[in-house]
């Protein structure tokens, strides 16, 4: 390509630097989903609790499910939960 005063404009790496340079500069700028990041963080602050499965395995749990839940034996001995995991004594 020539210009107005006869010189030719070559592209050279001093001259692609700085543009690539910016490009890698956009995502800390913070465009795009600020809208999605505000639906995330409510979810986050749920509180979830460990249990067991009968595997040995460890779950976490929503509290809220845990609520909901139906309780079918409260207090167990330790014999009957080591049957439970499929643990002979």
């Amino acid at each position: 390509m020539q210009n107005k005063t006869g010189k030719e404009n070559k592209i050279s790496r001093r001259g692609v630097l700085p543009i690539i340079g910016s490009g890698l500069l956009i995502p800390f700028l913070g465009f795009g989903n600020s809208k999605n990041a505000d639906l995330v963080q409510p979810n986050e602050k749920e509180e979830y609790q460990i249990l067991l499965k009968p595997d040995g395995t460890a779950v976490k749990v929503k509290v809220s499910t845990l609520k909901k839940s139906k309780i079918i034996k409260k207090n167990i001995s330790n014999n009957s939960l080591l049957n439970w995991l499929g643990r002979k004594l």
